[in-house]
């Protein structure tokens, strides 16, 4: 180098306001270890740029300032400026890089140390050191930094390549944006855990057009922001950094801000971080400046606010995409409208759409899916600002609510068995879920056709349209109110009334009350004219209603009840129509009891007598041609219709499991034989042969032929066809190759037992449940199967499960949901305590019989001889002692047992305690059991003592030891199978 008037000799290693190092000028460290200069990565650019490499090997550079903005020639220069910056200009005297130092030094300097440091200082205060903002270098003593209080990261970055220093592709472990810093499409960084990623996206192959957002790193093209949505780049130019004034800003090739995070204060030590929630969040030191939580595109996260405040008018909502692969802000918003009673809805532009019905302290009471205790995941703080927001178990955020394009708000999981994300609720789920389907004062019922209704003492009020099945017109009243017409109420006949409608989504605007007890609530509506309807709930306590009640529904089997105000003559006739409807249904009971009477007389004479029956069916003493196309089954009252179902003959049977071979039988129980079969063209079925001396077989056929037939789920089992000739009556179904649970679950000599590993046992805890959940609430028929057991679970080829034998099973109305039966029926140990002691069944007696089948699989002992001593005498008391001892591993089956799983295996016992409570009412619903599974709900209550754990074994145990393969005199049955 050559020293002139301006230039610095080669010992110097300190850069002052007096002294430019002008290109080729370098200055070395002490030890000259290193040099500080400029240089051109590559003989074929002219690019210059200013940084530090080794006195050994000058192309071994460890530190560039000017990275993304080289001088394209050798006129650089370096310096220390007026304000104290150091500070790198071209030959028009441009700046073109700058330590960016806020507080002004008029004393600075600049040295180079040892270490490969530069460090500019005032006297003896470091103001900014090259180490704390690295290239792609990591040196002795640099260090990396991430400081979670004040969100400060320093990170390496690499070149763009080996002869390109330009910021590159990030390591994986970034997840920060600094001014030095710029993401250039396909560039992504990702949050820490993996979990996010932020970067450049297409959201259909179709397009070029390019979007900068935040997705999943586990499924790229589930996309949860997008910053451009209106304005998406035509190529892949895109880049984005933090600009001067402390903005994100992302930039197309052109350099044009196609969008920014538009803060209107400036920063000049700002930097952006994708934290592992899924927020993009822009700080100075440790103050939030923006982040995309506050400016959501449609996706709802765990911990993300929707806000509606009252005072201020600020909302965050949701916004739709235009369409499934268009990010343009679409048509569907979803929020929180805060005023009075919080609610949740959404809307097509200013028409609301759905509407999620009051918060009241716990759940969204128009929101039938949440009527339970154990979905509490929702919180509405409505202070003076009110927030809606949900939360995650921990380090679960693979969980989101979506508004989709067609206005739908879904709730999705991710499946890591099946890589795909599964929908597990959504709104609106029918056409009465549509805000206002039926208009004001109409009601509507999804079960019913046509599904809207006038509320009583109403009719509609544009008839031409009601007639085409069009409600949104609404209802009118027939009869005007007493109350209001006039001043005195007394002196025009009788006072008005309100008429209660039980499990209804309420009306829209409600408005609170005080704190009252429902009596009160009526008396107050009554003093108040301008008062139609109210309710009442035990955290909302009084809601009131004063305009047209609108989006009403009728719900099956929970919701409010709702009392409307009604003329007293309306009031009277519905209590005549009443009249007139009982009568005769009484007149109808009678009748039919009286023909139940002399029918089992008659029968009851011709007990013994031997008749032929070719091809035809009985059921309550009325025979049906086994050709025809229906099949009806009469329990009770009621009466179900069935379709079609195919026919084998018994020659094809007999042919088929060889003469009933004892060779091809695969089990047997009350009902008689099941053998294996198969067909003339190969397939191999399961038949099963109702024994000619079982009375309850043939109830267990006529009922197996009624409920399985008109069902159809992958965990359950399929129904092929029926056989019924003379005195034969033959089930045939699909034949399962792994036979039934209970062959897994309790023989440990068997040679396949060993398969039966814990991921196994969850998937086939997990299969069952969604069977059930099937029968209970998405098959067209309600279902309760009555008879849960480890052997009427067959398992196929791959393991997965199917719920079998049905012909316990009873069938329940819309409405209903319990019912009594005097003849109780079932297996000793899987029976809820009300069903085996009062005859009451439900959803819940399921419920109970799924824990313990639970308890069994996890412990892999069978719950009827299960006799410990020490343990209590039952598998459900062994279980909820060494659940309160903490110790879970004592019960769990040791062939499976692995520490990585014992979180799991303990939660499952958990939930199988909550399963086998005394109370139906304590118990969760099928649903409810599902979300536990999942882990959609993490904290899970305390279960009460299974009744039966104590009680029910001392009483018992003795009789049971000495009949285990008898059949009790009240039809509860003890079946013992080999799988079938």
């Amino acid at each position: 180098m050559g020293a002139t008037e301006e230039g610095i000799c080669a010992e110097t290693d300190t850069i002052t306001s007096n002294l430019v190092i002008k290109d080729p000028d370098t200055i070395s460290s002490q030890g000259n270890v290193f040099k500080l200069g400029f240089f051109s990565p590559d003989k074929t650019t002219k690019n210059r740029y200013f940084g530090i490499f080794y006195s050994v090997s000058e192309s071994t550079v460890i530190w560039v300032a000017n990275r993304n903005n080289p001088i394209p020639d050798s006129s650089g220069s370096i310096t220390i400026s007026r304000n104290g910056n150091i500070v790198l200009m071209n030959g028009k005297g441009e700046i073109v890089w700058s330590s960016n130092i806020t507080t002004s030094s008029l004393n600075a300097s600049a040295q180079l140390l040892s270490t490969g440091n530069l460090v500019l200082r005032e006297n003896s205060s470091t103001l900014w050191e090259s180490f704390g903002y690295p290239s792609n270098a990591l040196l002795p003593n640099l260090r990396l930094i991430d400081n979670i209080n004040t969100g400060h990261k320093v990170v390496l970055s690499s070149w763009k390549s080996p002869t390109d220093p330009e910021v590159g592709r990030i390591c994986a472990e970034t997840d920060t944006i600094t001014s030095n810093l710029v993401i250039k499409d396909p560039d992504t960084i990702s949050s820490q855990g993996n979990v996010f990623k932020l970067g450049f996206f297409s959201p259909d192959k179709t397009t070029k057009n390019r979007y900068f957002g935040i997705f999943y790193s586990v499924s790229e093209s589930t996309v949860i922001w997008v910053a451009n949505r209106n304005n998406p780049i035509p190529d892949s130019s895109g880049s984005i950094t933090i600009s001067r004034n402390g903005n994100i800003v992302l930039m197309n090739g052109k350099g044009e801000i196609v969008w920014s995070s538009n803060i209107t204060t400036s920063s000049l030590n700002a930097s952006a971080q994708l934290l592992s929630t899924g927020n993009l969040v822009l700080r100075e030191n440790s103050s939030t400046l923006w982040e995309s939580f506050g400016y959501p595109s449609n996706a709802l996260l765990p911990n993300l606010r929707l806000i509606d405040n009252i005072n201020t008018g600020h909302k965050v909502v949701l916004s739709s995409w235009k369409s499934p692969t268009d990010p343009e802000v679409g048509s569907f918003t979803t929020g929180l409208q805060a005023l009075k009673i919080p609610q949740i809805f959404t809307w097509n532009g200013n028409r609301p759409h759905w509407r999620s019905g009051p918060w009241n302290g716990k759940i969204l009471i128009g929101v039938q899916d949440m009527y339970s205790v154990y979905l509490d995941d929702f919180t509405v703080e409505n202070d003076t600002s009110g927030i809606f927001y949900f939360t995650a178990p921990e380090g679960k955020f693979l969980m989101r609510y979506t508004l989709n394009s067609n206005g739908s708000l879904a709730k999705t999981l991710w499946n890591p068995q099946t890589q795909n994300w599964d929908i597990t609720w959504s709104a609106p789920q029918n056409e009465c879920d549509v805000y206002g389907t039926c208009g004001p004062f109409g009601s509507c019922n999804a079960l019913n056709s046509p599904i809207c209704s006038c509320l009583r003492g109403f009719e509609p009020k544009n008839l031409e349209e009601w007639g085409r099945g069009i409600g949104t017109s609404g209802c009118v009243r027939r009869k005007p109110l007493l109350c209001g017409r006039n001043n005195n109420t007394g002196g025009g006949g009788k006072e008005d009334g309100f008429l209660r409608l039980p499990f209804m989504k309420v009306p829209d605007f409600p408005e609170q009350g005080p704190s009252s007890p429902v009596e009160e609530c009526r008396s107050l509506c009554s003093r108040n004219c301008s008062c139609i309807a109210y309710a009442h709930d035990t955290n909302l306590r009084c809601m009131f209603w004063s305009q047209d009640l609108i989006d009403i529904q009728q719900f099956s089997g929970v919701g409010e009840d709702l009392y409307i105000r009604l003329p007293s003559s309306e009031l009277e006739r519905h209590k005549d129509k009443k009249l007139i409807i009982i009568i005769p249904i009484v007149a109808g009971l009678v009748a039919i009891l009286i023909c139940v009477v002399i029918y089992w007389w008659l029968m009851d004479r011709r007990k013994g007598s031997k008749r032929k029956v070719d091809t035809k069916l009985y059921e309550a003493g009325q025979t049906y041609p086994s050709d025809s196309a229906e099949i009806v089954l009469k329990d009770d009252l009621d009466k179900v219709n069935l379709e079609e179902l195919p026919l084998f003959s018994f020659e094809t049977l007999a042919n088929a499991t060889n003469q009933f071979h004892d060779d091809n039988m695969l089990g047997k129980g009350g009902f008689g034989p099941v053998y294996k079969g198969k067909l003339a063209d190969g397939k191999e079925i399961a038949v099963k042969r109702l024994s000619a001396a079982s009375r309850q077989g043939m109830e267990e056929f006529m009922n197996e032929v009624v409920v399985i037939s008109k069902l159809q789920h992958r965990n359950l089992v399929k129904l092929l066809g029926c056989c019924v000739e003379k005195e034969e009556k033959i089930l045939v179904y699909e034949y399962m190759r792994n036979k039934s649970l209970d062959v897994f679950l309790f023989d440990p000599s068997h040679p396949s037992q060993k398969f039966l590993d814990w991921k196994k046992r969850f998937s086939i805890i997990e299969g069952i449940g969604r069977g059930l959940l099937y029968l209970h609430r998405d098959s067209i028929l309600k279902i309760i199967h009555r008879d849960m057991k480890p052997s009427n679970v067959l398992l196929d080829e791959d393991w997965n499960p199917k719920i079998s034998d049905f012909g316990m099973a009873r069938i329940f109305g819309g409405n209903q949901d319990q019912a009594n039966t005097g003849r109780v029926v079932g297996t000793y140990g899987y029976m809820a305590p009300e069903y085996a002691m009062e005859g009451r069944f439900s959803e819940k007696s399921d419920v109970y019989s799924f824990g313990v089948l639970m308890l069994e699989i996890v412990s892999g002992k069978k719950n009827t001889s299960f006799y410990n001593q020490e343990c209590s005498l039952s598998l459900l008391g062994c279980a909820w002692k060494l659940w309160n001892e903490d110790n879970g591993p004592a019960f769990i089956d040791q062939t499976i047992y692995k520490a990585e799983s014992h979180g799991e295996m303990v939660r499952c016992i958990h939930i199988a305690l909550l399963c086998v409570q005394e109370f139906p009412k304590d118990r969760p619903t099928i649903s409810t059991v599902l979300a536990m599974l999942n882990r959609e709900i993490v904290d899970l209550p305390v279960p009460e003592q299974p009744v039966f754990a104590e009680k029910w074994n001392r009483s018992h145990v003795t009789s049971f030891q000495q009949s285990q393969m008898g059949v009790s005199i009240n039809d509860v049955t003890l079946t013992m199978l080999d799988g079938r």
